[in-house]
Formats: structure tokens, C-alpha cells, sequence
């Protein structure tokens, strides 16, 4: 959880995108980004796609960490 979250994290930064704008696109709380991706909470998979289609990237993305 913790390498899904800072990946997400940098991918949302590289994008330009704040917190507020990815849970708004996403349509999240705020606070469930904060979550996500200081890797307190496990996410679905419905949630990984809607994440990964507010930062215009394939959901694949979010999982390439070591």
C-alpha cells in the first residue's frame, strides 16, 4: 500500500495536479487521496481506475514501483 501510494503521489506531482483536483476529478474526499497515498488505506480496483483516468494515465502506471 505504501509503494502504490507514493507512486501515485509522484506520478499526481509529475502531472502538475493537486490533491483537491485529482479528488475532485476522481470524484474522492479529499482526505481519501491523503490516504491513498500516504498508504494508510487499501484502495479498489474501481478506485485505482478512476484515479488513473483523472491523471490521464494507463491504471498499469500506478503499479510500476519496485
Amino acid at each position: 500500500m505504501k509503494k502504490f501510494g507514493l507512486r501515485l503521489k509522484e506520478l499526481r506531482k509529475s502531472k502538475k495536479v493537486s490533491q483537491e483536483e485529482l479528488a475532485f476529478k476522481a470524484g474522492f474526499e479529499l482526505s481519501q487521496i491523503g490516504r491513498i497515498e500516504r498508504g494508510t488505506i487499501n484502495t479498489s480496483i474501481s478506485h485505482v481506475a478512476a484515479i488513473a483516468t483523472a491523471l490521464e494515465v494507463p491504471a498499469s502506471d500506478l503499479f510500476l514501483f519496485e
